[in-house]
């Protein structure tokens, strides 16, 4: 693409040629005129606000054109709304001479201002669907990339390497603005964010800004929650970030290599080779399999010496490990590491976490266990950013470890905010909480009873606004609403003819039970993101017809459709290229297929050809060559 100076010298050249060596000349018919040609093809160029902007400029010079039936006052109008920053220039008997910047120089000028906190999930989903030219999009993010976080397990290893799964934020969006910093405080009634830079080489005096906004998205995930345990962040590892899972490398090969020391005793050795995952959930679990595949594929015959003294301890609260998961992959995990001699200690709760130990409380017997380690890892769920507990307690959501938002992802307690991914759950709506209300709308003829054709219809509409309720239909094999109030196989339809609000109420009894809060996963966040992104595309249409569900509080249809997560199934790998799936459908898989299988889905979903290739690359050279081992 040309400069602007260079674009303008050419111009300028070509309005000094024109009387000369242009091959046309006036017509007696004004609309062949080539600046009028020109003219009413610029002002058909371009979006609908580029044009509206174009007529402004042209819109009284077009007539004058016409009239004159002559190119000597205008010769050439250019609209160079890219290279020139949308300045109209004009030459005129041979000089250019600019008439009017249609646009500022500001390209958001005009648009809404829409700032996302966060580079993860939810956030690079709702990027990647936004449609720019309506909005004017900054993220604020402390990371430039964006990380395939499903695969950190592999990364603490060695299977894969970190800038494999790892993608440069300005890559992957290059028409919006990316400010590298940290939000450290959201003030949503002025519509302000105080931010901070996060680099390394900052400006003295100069380190915190603020960002206005008119929308804003809240992404910023979640942190790992250490319910208050003592010594958790002074000697534990987590697994939230590129960074901890280099970290946690680095460490497993220094536990090696200190073990290997000659002045150090048969009982240390040990102990430094005692790795220890509190947490039986799916990244505990899955870092304990991927652990295990390196000492006994890669570190074993590298360290011959002390191979025999390593032992991985995955401590486990509940009665199982992977308890989110059909029970038979559960059970298949549990054998498996029985087999593989690593131990699981479940029913325990860790009370204190000692620079050498972990101080472990059995529930069966209330016996307290200490089990040493050279490295731990903390794996036990999520907890919330201090940006957001200080947010939280300015919108009234105190006492809580995550925002709560409405079915359509809207902060509550605030305006223009919408949170997505794990920082957020969604407080979805209750059926029993609109009894009144829906019995109201139900019965037209204010009759005080309902009938059956009144209590259908109505449920009908319900099924949309409240998603319990089909969920509950389904899993009581019910085929039609009306099987709710059939209280006998005898004359169910009379016995339902006549529903009073308490007939009415014990119906809906059992439908909210179904309400589940949504898995802090990858997907969950990512579908919020598109689904958020669809919605804010729609809003600066005056014409779009609202498809959401009727309001049971009022009049009228809700504008969008609320959020339904779409579960996709889920993977646990378990090591020694066997893996556990849970598929749609309750179709659960178990062995080696599944990990190819595994390779196949996690391989596609990555987020560019270039990712694709390098972790492709990566599970390749593992295959031949083996796990690397350097403490870099």
């Amino acid at each position: 693409m040309r400069s602007a100076r260079s674009v303008t010298a050419l111009l300028r050249r070509g309005a000094q040629q024109s009387t000369t060596k242009w091959p046309f000349r006036p017509t007696a018919e004004p609309r062949n005129n080539f600046g009028a040609v020109l003219a009413r093809r610029f002002l058909s160029s371009g979006t609908n606000g580029e044009s509206t902007q174009h007529r402004r400029v042209f819109g009284r010079a077009l007539p004058n054109w016409e009239k004159t039936q002559s190119y000597r006052g205008i010769v050439l109008a250019l609209g160079a709304s890219g290279c020139l920053g949308g300045l109209v220039l004009v030459a005129v008997d041979g000089d250019l001479i600019p008439v009017q910047a249609f646009t500022s120089t500001d390209p958001g000028e005009g648009k809404k201002k829409l700032v996302v906190l966060g580079t993860g999930w939810g956030g690079m989903s709702f990027l990647k669907q936004i449609d720019t030219r309506q909005y004017d999009v900054k993220i604020i993010s402390p990371r430039n990339y964006f990380v395939f976080t499903p695969l950190l397990p592999s990364v603490t290893n060695g299977t894969v390497e970190a800038r494999s799964i790892a993608e440069p934020v300005r890559r992957m969006l290059s028409s919006v603005d990316f400010y590298e910093s940290e939000c450290v405080n959201i003030d949503a009634v002025n519509k302000k964010l105080l931010c901070r830079d996060a680099s390394n080489v900052r400006v003295k005096g100069k380190e915190d800004f603020e960002v206005d906004y008119d929308y804003l998205i809240v992404a910023v995930g979640a942190m790992s929650n250490t319910f208050g345990t003592e010594g958790v962040k002074e000697y534990c590892h987590f697994l939230k970030e590129l960074e901890d899972a280099e970290k946690i490398r680095e460490s497993v090969v220094d536990c090696f290599e200190t073990a290997c020391l000659p002045h150090l005793s048969d009982e240390e050795r040990k102990r430094m080779l005692s790795f220890v995952i509190v947490g039986g959930g799916p990244t505990g679990v899955e870092f304990a399999a991927e652990l295990y595949d390196l000492v006994s594929e890669d570190l074993a015959s590298l360290y011959p010496s002390v191979k025999d003294l390593v032992t991985v301890t995955v401590i486990q609260s509940g009665d199982h490990i992977l308890n989110t998961f059909d029970h038979r992959i559960s059970k298949f995990a549990e054998e498996k590491f029985q087999r593989d001699g690593v131990t699981v200690k479940t029913n325990c709760r860790v009370l204190k976490v000692n620079e050498k130990d972990v101080l472990v409380k059995e529930k069966a017997t209330g016996q307290e266990v200490h089990v040493p380690f050279g490295m731990a890892v903390w794996s036990t769920g999520i907890g919330t950013r201090p940006v957001l507990t200080k947010f939280m307690k300015t919108i009234g959501q105190t006492d809580r470890r995550v925002l709560a938002t409405d079915e359509w992802l809207r902060v509550k307690g605030c305006k223009d905010v919408w949170a997505v991914g794990d920082c957020a759950t969604i407080e979805q709506r209750k059926v029993v909480d609109d009894i009144a209300y829906l019995f109201e709308k139900a019965d037209i003829d204010k009759s005080g009873t309902l009938e059956i054709e009144e209590f259908q219809r109505t449920m009908e509409k319900a099924r949309e606004r409240y998603p319990q309720l089909e969920v509950y239909l389904q899993r009581q094999k019910f085929r039609h609403v009306v099987d709710m109030v059939k209280i006998s196989p005898g004359d169910a339809k009379e016995k339902a003819m006549h529903l009073n609000v308490d007939e009415f109420k014990k119906s809906l009894a059992q439908v909210d039970k179904q309400l589940k809060l949504f898995p802090a996963t990858a997907q969950v966040a990512a579908q919020q993101g598109a689904y958020l992104a669809a919605c804010f595309n729609a809003l600066p249409k005056k014409d779009y017809k609202p498809e959401g569900p009727e309001r049971i509080r009022g009049e009228g249809r809700h504008r969008f459709r609320q959020f339904q997560y779409r579960h996709m199934g889920q993977f646990a790998p378990l090591g020694s290229e066997q893996c556990g799936a849970e598929l749609p459908g309750d179709w659960v898989s178990i062995g080696r297929s599944t990990q190819w299988l595994w390779y196949s889905v996690y391989a596609s979903k990555q987020v560019s050809w270039r990712t694709r290739a390098l972790v492709l690359f990566d599970w390749t050279k593992r295959l031949f060559f083996g796990r690397d081992s350097s403490r870099m």
